[in-house]
């Protein structure tokens, strides 16, 4: 298997940077690095992960001061316009939205609280490169830990998600079904995590990085990461290769 760089951005106020990269360099094997936010360049990466915690202590509103970073504002766009993978985890979701790089807001938890517990996802299609690997029907378990992630957006937005089949995870009961009860925040469609137009930036609440080897109660969250992986081996296999010239013998 290619070994592939993935690179953890580091914000005041992170807490799940080591998680993620744990996952990356120590559970699948792969090439990582911390990237601090006040880096303008993302260049020899494939993935770029905006972990959980609290940038910036989450003054103002969640990712609203983080969207400013010049690793944010000025390297990220480059990355995603190249064609790298971008997956932002809880806050990292909220930045993306606050930075504009996916639609939609946060708002409070419909009950007001926080909440730190295992929920059920399902993927709505399995060709992007966040659900390629997982087994077909197969419910998520992953936990969830945050205060704001009650995603909103206005019905003309949430048409539009669905008719470019953006939301790629949604709440559900451990059978898969959505419900009312398996929704914890009260977000719209039950979205728990969608991406943008192109299909390489994912913005998701659950935590993956946490349940991605079975000491953690749930081993459910590394299959997005392998889902990562085989996106981008056949991306690479699917490049045509130059033809090699053929040196001709000379008399």
């Amino acid at each position: 298997m290619a070994r592939w760089s993935f690179g953890i951005i580091v914000f005041p106020g992170s807490n799940c940077d080591h998680d993620a990269y744990h996952v990356a360099k120590h559970v699948l094997g792969q090439d990582t690095c911390f990237v601090w936010h006040r880096e303008t360049s993302l260049d020899g990466l494939d993935v770029v992960i905006l972990p959980g915690g609290f940038s910036y202590g989450d003054y103002l509103r969640t990712g609203a001061i983080a969207r400013f970073a010049p690793v944010v504002q000025e390297a990220l766009p480059r990355f995603i316009a190249r064609g790298g993978l971008v997956l932002g985890i809880c806050n990292g979701f909220q930045i993306l939205l606050e930075a504009g790089l996916l639609p939609g807001a946060m708002l409070p938890n419909k009950g007001l609280k926080f909440i730190c517990d295992y929920v059920y996802i399902r993927p709505t299609r399995y060709d992007s490169p966040f659900t390629c690997a997982i087994p077909a029907g197969k419910p998520l378990k992953i936990p969830i830990a945050h205060y704001e992630g009650n995603y909103f957006a206005s019905s003309s937005t949430l048409k539009k998600l669905q008719a470019n089949h953006q939301i790629l995870f949604q709440y559900c009961s451990p059978e898969g079904v959505i419900t009312r009860s398996a929704n914890p925040n009260g977000s719209r469609l039950a979205i728990a995590g969608l991406c943008d137009s192109s299909g390489r930036v994912l913005g998701m609440m659950p935590h993956p990085e946490r349940a991605s080897e079975p000491i953690l109660g749930s081993a459910d969250g590394r299959w997005i990461f392998e889902s990562m992986i085989q996106y981008l081996e056949h991306a690479r296999d699917a490049t045509p290769q130059p033809h090699a010239s053929v040196a001709t013998a000379s008399s």
